[in-house]
């Protein structure tokens, strides 16, 4: 705690009564006035200058000089700063960022000149094979016509043979049916000639009588 000379010289040191620390009848107490700038407080520190009616220091005009200077050199060292550093950065950058693009696109290019192309194989190739194909399944076609003409020919050739010798059959067995029957018809005429009339004819007759008629229907 801090304590001023007068408050001491007020305050009765210990063990002393009040009546011995007053002051001697006569005497005078006298308070020494502080010299100028000397604190004559109890925290002993001096009240700020211009204490609530100073000046914003940015709006003090004394500094006003220093201030523009501070600026000048602050603005040169951001100048600097950005010319040296910051631009020459952001300008790499942007340019690394314009190669890389121009190389995407370049290469996107390529990529498609190559994908157009092999389209293009391709259906070149499809074409080539369609055409193939149909030479192949028209050869194939002609192959079977042909095939099956000399297959039907053939055929036909058979069966014309085997008509034609099942004919000369139908007639050697109508030739032979015939002359079989002549000589049935020749029996069975003498046979109901004699029951008849009792008497036998001769074969020759019998013969020419069937003849007879078998001309008859004939004709």
């Amino acid at each position: 705690m801090f304590v001023t000379p007068a408050y001491a010289q007020e305050t009765p040191a210990q063990g002393q009564t009040p009546a011995e620390a007053a002051p001697a009848q006569g005497q005078v107490h006298t308070e020494e006035t502080p010299a100028h700038g000397e604190v004559h407080t109890e925290t002993g520190v001096a009240p700020a200058k211009g204490h609530g009616g100073g000046v914003f220091p940015p709006f003090d005009q004394s500094t006003y000089a220093s201030q523009l200077l501070w600026l000048v050199i602050t603005f040169g060292l951001f100048y600097v700063l950005m010319q040296k550093v910051i631009v020459p950065r952001v300008g790499g950058i942007l340019e690394n960022r314009h190669d890389r693009i121009a190389q995407d696109l370049d290469e996107a290019a390529r990529l498609k000149s190559e994908a157009d192309a092999a389209i293009e194989t391709y259906e070149r190739e499809l074409a080539t094979a369609k055409a193939k194909a149909g030479q192949i399944a028209a050869t194939a076609r002609e192959s079977a016509k042909a095939k099956a003409d000399a297959e039907r020919t053939a055929v036909e050739a058979e069966l014309a043979g085997k008509v034609a010798a099942a004919e000369a059959r139908i007639a050697e067995i109508k030739a032979k049916a015939f002359a079989e029957v002549d000589t049935i018809a020749v029996d069975t005429v003498g046979t109901i000639v004699e029951q008849l009339i009792g008497a036998k004819a001769t074969a020759a007759d019998i013969k020419a009588a069937v003849s007879g008629v078998t001309a008859k229907q004939g004709a």
